[in-house]
C-alpha cells in the first residue's frame, strides 16, 4: 500500500480497491499496491490524493486535447444540464444540441461525410461501424458480403465486436471468446520490424500484395469492409509506409467494401487536423469513427460518420427503411453541447496549430533518447509517440514478458512526476494538445532519467541490455 497523507485518502485507495474493477486491471500488480487516486487537473498536469502533481503525458487516454480545468467548458455543461439535462433521439425526436453537433462535424468531416451516427465512445462507435457495413451490403443485395478485414497489434475497443476487430496480442486472453468466422487480420504496418532488407516502398508492396491475397483468399463477393487506424494507437504508434492507407482505400473501392478509418485517436486534432485521413494520409473513406477529442473527455460521447453514398444505399436501398441500431445516450444533449463548445475552444485558440508547431518538436526531441540503452525506436507523429524498449539493439529482441520493461520505466516516470503509458515493451506518450515546448523538454528529460536508471536496475539484476 502507498504511503498516504491522511486517513480520507487511505479510505478512499481502500474502498477503490475493494470495489472498483477497473478496464484492463491487472490483477497481481493491482491488488498489491491499488490505484493511484487522481484528485485534480488543471491543463497537461493532474494531482494526486497525496497533493503530489505529475505532467500527464498519456493525456487521459488520449482525450484531454484542450486540457483539464476548463472553466468555459464547466460552465457551458452546467447551463446545458439546467436547461435540458436529457432528451432521447430515437426514431423522429432530436434535441437541438445534436442536431447543431452533426452539422458542425459533417462541416469537418472530408469528402461527402456528411452522416452522423452518435454514441458513447469509441468502442461503440466501432461496433455502430461494424454493423453499417452488414446493414449497407444487405441493403445492397449481398447478404453474404459482411466478412470484415482488420489488422494484427489493431485496437478498436472493448465490445465483442470491437475487441474481436482488435488484435493486440496482450488483449486476446484465453478466457475471453471472439467473433472469428466473419473477421480476419492481415499484418500490422510495423516499419521497425519490416522484414530485414526491404525498404519503404518494398514493404509498403508486400503489405497492399496481403491485402489483396487475403481478399481472394475470403472471397471478394464475401468480404464487406475493412477498418484501420490512420497511425496504429495502443498497439504501438505504428505509422504506415508512404502510400499505404491510400492504396488499400483503392483495392476498397474495386471490390465495393467499405472503408472504415478508425480515427477514435487521431479525430480532433491529435495530428493538428480535424481528421487524420485526408488532411495527412490523402484519402477519403466511407466511415469514420471519432470519440476521445470530440468532447476531450469532458464528457462520454462518439460519433460514427459516414457517406451520403452509403446513407442513400441505406435509406432507399433494398433494407426494410428500419434502422434498428443505437443507445440509450445517443446524442445525449449535455454531451453534445460540450463537443460543441470543445470544437470552439480548438478552433478559437489554434489548438490545432500548436499540435503543428509543437509536435515535430516533441518527435525531434524524444528522437534523442535513441542513444540511450533500452531504446529500440522512437516513432509518431503530432503528439502521438512511442518509445520501444528493447533488450538487444541490434537483433530488436525484447526483454521477456515477465520484465515488465515499459511498466518499469513508467513507474520510475512517476516517481519524477511524469506519468507515461507502458504497454508491454512500449512506452506511450499522447499529452494534451495545448503541451508547450517548456512541457516537451520535462517530459524527455524525465522519460531518459527513467530510462537510465531501469537499465542500471537490470544491470545489478544480472541482465545484459546491448
Amino acid at each position: 500500500m502507498p504511503e498516504l497523507v491522511n486517513d480520507a485518502s487511505k479510505q478512499i485507495w481502500e474502498q477503490d480497491l475493494r470495489h472498483n474493477l477497473h478496464p484492463f486491471t491487472e490483477f497481481p500488480s493491482f491488488n498489491e499496491k491499488g490505484a493511484l487516486i487522481i484528485e485534480s487537473g488543471d491543463g497537461n498536469n493532474i494531482k494526486d490524493s497525496n497533493g503530489q502533481t505529475y505532467l500527464d503525458a498519456i493525456g487521459g487516454l488520449w482525450c484531454t486535447n484542450i486540457g483539464l480545468g476548463n472553466k468555459e467548458m464547466a460552465d457551458a455543461i452546467a447551463e446545458q444540464v439546467k436547461k435540458l439535462a436529457y432528451s432521447s433521439i430515437f426514431t423522429d425526436m432530436s434535441n437541438e444540441p445534436a442536431a447543431l453537433l452533426s452539422a458542425k462535424i459533417a462541416s469537418l468531416a472530408p469528402g461527402d461525410l456528411n452522416r452522423v451516427h452518435f454514441a458513447t465512445g469509441g468502442s461503440t462507435a466501432v461496433d455502430s461501424a461494424f454493423r453499417l457495413v452488414h446493414y449497407y451490403q444487405g441493403c445492397q443485395g449481398n447478404p453474404e458480403k459482411i466478412h470484415v478485414i482488420a489488422r494484427h497489434q489493431a485496437y478498436h475497443g472493448s465490445t465483442y465486436a470491437a475487441m474481436s476487430l482488435g488484435r493486440k496480442k496482450t488483449d486476446r486472453t484465453s478466457q475471453f471468446h471472439f467473433i472469428t468466422d466473419i473477421i480476419h487480420h492481415i499484418s500490422a504496418p510495423d516499419q521497425y520490424r519490416a522484414p530485414e532488407g526491404m525498404n519503404e516502398d518494398e514493404y509498403c508492396d508486400h503489405l497492399v500484395k496481403e491485402f489483396e491475397n487475403k481478399i481472394a483468399e475470403i472471397g471478394e463477393d464475401k468480404v464487406g469492409g475493412f477498418i484501420a487506424e490512420p497511425i496504429m494507437g495502443a498497439g504501438g504508434v505504428l505509422v504506415p509506409p508512404k502510400g499505404y492507407l491510400k492504396r488499400f482505400r483503392d483495392i476498397c473501392k474495386t471490390h465495393d467494401i467499405l472503408y472504415i478509418s478508425d480515427e477514435v485517436v487521431t479525430g480532433f486534432g491529435r495530428l493538428g487536423h480535424w481528421f487524420a485521413s485526408e488532411s495527412v494520409f490523402d484519402f477519403v473513406p466511407d466511415i469514420i469513427t471519432s470519440a476521445k477529442g470530440l468532447s476531450s473527455g469532458y464528457l462520454p460521447i462518439s460519433a460514427m460518420i459516414y457517406s451520403d453514398r452509403v446513407h442513400e444505399v441505406i435509406s432507399e436501398g433494398q433494407g426494410n427503411g428500419y434502422f434498428p441500431h443505437g443507445f440509450t445516450y445517443s446524442g445525449h444533449p449535455v454531451c453534445c453541447v460540450a463537443a460543441l463548445k470543445n470544437i470552439e475552444i480548438i478552433k478559437r485558440e489554434n489548438i490545432l496549430q500548436n499540435v503543428r508547431e509543437v509536435g515535430p518538436y516533441f518527435g525531434e526531441q524524444l528522437r534523442k533518447l535513441r542513444d540511450l540503452p533500452l531504446v529500440g525506436d522512437v516513432r509518431g507523429m503530432g503528439l502521438m509517440r512511442c518509445v520501444e524498449n528493447v533488450m538487444n539493439k541490434q537483433t530488436k529482441e525484447c526483454f521477456p514478458e515477465e520484465v515488465q520493461i515499459g511498466k518499469r520505466i513508467s513507474d520510475v516516470a512517476e516517481e519524477l512526476g511524469l506519468l507515461v503509458r507502458p504497454v508491454g515493451h512500449l512506452n506511450i506518450m499522447s499529452p494534451g494538445l495545448t503541451l508547450t515546448r517548456e512541457q516537451v523538454d520535462e517530459i524527455v528529460d524525465k522519460l531518459g532519467r527513467a530510462i537510465e536508471r531501469v537499465n542500471s536496475e537490470l544491470i545489478r539484476e544480472g541482465w545484459n541490455p546491448c
